[in-house]
């Protein structure tokens, strides 16, 4: 019999991914917004257009805290890389300096 509380002790690697759920759908409603919002800046909104170039500022900060929290998690470099299609020195010399 163990004296080991089970809710202290790390869980093995393969235990520790989260259940994904409904992300494939939560992105694609997300590309669905910025896309009609181009739309909209097309139809003559020009105002909108510095508020349209300030979303890709917000995506990247989103995949830098994404990354971030992946590395917190127990994702490898390696793994990540190979999930945006890049090598893993990629990934770390883009995201690996982060606090």
């Amino acid at each position: 019999m163990s004296t080991v509380k089970k809710t202290l002790t790390p869980l093995p690697r393969q235990q520790r991914r989260r259940e994904v759920v409904e992300n494939d759908e939560f992105a694609a409603f997300a590309r669905r917004i910025i896309r009609a919002h181009g739309r909209r800046v097309a139809t003559g909104d020009v105002e909108a257009l510095r508020d349209l170039v300030a979303l890709s500022a917000d995506l990247d900060q989103a995949i830098t805290d994404a990354v971030i929290g992946l590395r917190a998690f127990g994702y490898s470099w390696a793994e990540i890389g190979s999930r945006l299609g890049i090598s893993r020195q990629a990934a770390q010399q883009r995201w690996g300096d982060r606090p």
